[in-house]
């Protein structure tokens, strides 16, 4: 079963700053390297990095921001 993913407010608004849309977000989760900063997961794809938590059977994006 497919993980819901759900964006907060920020998320949302970075993503619009940035022009990175859901289904990059979907595929820098299931596709980008990984690492674990504070308790949050950090995937990082292409040019941008994904921030998020699991629980349950959600995926709560925090933000999404430039790789630098």
């Amino acid at each position: 079963m497919a993980r819901r993913i759900l964006y907060s407010r920020h998320a949302r608004q970075r993503m619009i700053l940035r022009g990175i849309s859901e289904r990059e977000v979907d595929e820098a989760i299931r596709k980008g390297t990984k690492r674990i900063q504070d308790g949050k997961i950090v995937a990082s794809y292409m040019y941008f990095e994904v921030v998020y938590m699991v629980r349950r059977q959600e995926i709560r994006v925090i933000t999404v921001q430039f790789r630098w």
